[in-house]
């Protein structure tokens, strides 16, 4: 991908595309090359109160909560045929704004956004409305209404798949919404913003800005008229979300970090093993709240096994994350790979064996792995690390480091690799390896964690709810349970009997 000119993206408020009424923009910068690709309009407070105003007044004398679910669904399938439609721009803007590979972007991140708005948009059945039959002469109806007004902030990791995740249940459900991505990474959504205006949903319904500012986050969860805050992102903004948006009593749904267990049994099938524990760690560069960070291996094949995998990590094509032919690219930017490099500093000190990477590849002299171009000084590389003999003990296996870095811990027994696996603040994820499918059913039973994949990894399915235990947060995204997130309940009880007294007698 060439970057010929500066792009430029504006906000998406009532409908209509404008930048923000103080003028100012952003920079986008790609953490390939250490270069500005695109600039984005930088919301201040007024603009984050027109867009919850906006949305306010949407939902509150707006068509769209009146709306049928499947009426509703159009708009989603129109979303997402924008999307594929549109498909290499966004792909090379999430490329450039993550510095995840463009094969990533190009065959993961877009065609899974499309696919979770249409799988939404296509849900049928009893959605909204249910019966329940009881022993009294009465009709009772469960009606699943939305909850109003919806604050999504998604992280920089997964910009186009996070906001497919929260903007089809929510929309779906009869919500309207405001959007804030990172502005870390957004190009991506604020081209979706742009796309989004085109398909003519009502005012109101669909809001997405962008800041430069912390505060902005801060305004969107404490302002008054929202009524509900969905957060993905690290646990510690998670507690200060919850502690904001304590003070009106919002709903939340909190996706939070992970410190995931990836136990490998002595049975497992080697190959399947090494293959998909690299990929746990190293895919989009270790940047992932699922990452299998955490490799527990048994005693009997650790030596074996550590070999194997180092010797493969060693040969990722580290490179510019636009190129096909790169593996492994930069992380999302310097200032994050310095925060990674100060851990993996710590695991040094703290007595773990550094068995590769840990440093910055690439300098004008050096070639970058399987290519024939040095990589960028001005990148945010880092080399594939792994630290083996780790306690669990240790801060670098305790930790959240977000970033290429597996620490290694040897297990002798299921009941040892459970206990080491739960040994943590978080339970979002985990893996499982064993040709013994009993065992490794009966140990993903006792896992303290919202996902278990058993000699597989990263299967996130639109059918399926995805969320976490402990510190990694509540409630879920994904599936009918993702769905309902964004709905609340009402009782509407009817009597049926002449007089209408068969449960309470007039006291008067």
């Amino acid at each position: 991908m060439t970057t010929t000119a500066i792009q430029q993206f504006d906000l998406l408020i009532e409908g209509k595309v404008s930048s923000a009424l103080g003028g100012k923009y952003f920079d986008c910068v790609n953490p390939s090359n250490g270069e500005v690709f695109a600039r984005v309009s930088d919301a201040d407070t007024i603009d984050v109160q027109m867009a919850v105003s906006a949305a306010r007044l949407g939902f509150d004398h707006g068509r769209w909560p009146q709306m049928s679910v499947a009426e509703r669904g159009v708009f989603l399938l129109k979303i997402a045929a924008l999307i594929r439609e549109n498909a290499k721009e966004l792909a090379d803007l999430e490329c450039a704004s993550t510095g995840k590979t463009i094969k990533h972007t190009t065959f993961i991140d877009v065609p899974s956004a499309a696919e979770t708005f249409e799988h939404f948009a296509h849900l049928s059945g009893n959605l909204i409305n249910e019966t329940i039959r009881s022993s009294a002469p009465v009709r009772s109806m469960i009606h699943r209404e939305p909850v109003g007004v919806v604050v999504t902030i998604i992280p920089w990791n997964y910009p186009l798949i996070m906001t497919a995740w929260k903007l089809a249940p929510a929309l779906l459900a009869g919500n309207c919404v405001v959007l804030k991505p990172s502005p870390v990474a957004c190009a991506s959504v604020m081209l979706l913003a742009k796309l989004a205006a085109q398909i003519g949903l009502p005012k109101g319904v669909l809001n997405i800005i962008a800041s430069s500012r912390a505060q902005a986050g801060q305004e969107l969860v404490a302002s008054p008229e929202v009524d509900m805050v969905s957060f993905s992102g690290s646990s510690k903004t998670g507690e200060a979300v919850m502690a904001l948006a304590s003070k009106g009593t919002k709903k939340l749904v909190l996706e939070l970090g992970g410190k995931s267990p990836n136990i490998v049994f002595a049975d497992c099938d080697m190959e399947a093993a090494l293959g998909g524990s690299l990929s746990a760690i190293f895919m989009n560069q270790g940047q992932m709240c699922t990452a299998g960070s955490r490799l527990l291996v048994e005693d009997k094949i650790y030596k074996e096994f550590v070999d194997k995998l180092v010797a493969r990590a060693k040969n990722l094509k580290i490179g510019p994350a636009e190129n096909f032919e790169t593996e492994f690219g930069p992380l999302v930017s310097v200032e994050h790979r310095n925060t990674v490099l100060k851990f993996i500093e710590k695991g040094k000190q703290e007595g773990a064996r550094l068995a590769c990477g840990g440093g910055i590849p690439g300098r004008e002299q050096s070639p970058c792995e399987g290519g024939n171009s040095p990589l960028p000084l001005k990148g945010a590389y880092l080399e594939p690390t792994i630290f083996a003999n780790v306690r669990n003990t240790m801060s670098i296996a305790q930790e959240e480091i977000f970033g290429p870095v597996l620490c290694v811990i040897p297990f002798t027994s299921a009941e040892e690799a459970v206990h080491i696996a739960n040994d943590t603040k978080y339970g979002l994820a985990a893996m499982i390896w064993s040709k013994d499918l009993e065992k490794a059913n009966k140990v993903a039973g006792r896992l303290r964690c919202g996902t278990v994949w058993i000699n597989t990894y990263g299967a996130f399915l639109n059918e399926v709810p995805f969320g976490g235990y402990k510190q990694s947060g509540f409630g879920r995204e994904l599936g009918l349970t993702g769905f309902w997130e964004y709905t609340q309940i009402k009782h509407i009880a009817t009597d049926q009997t002449p007089g209408g007294k068969s449960l309470v007698t007039s006291w008067f």
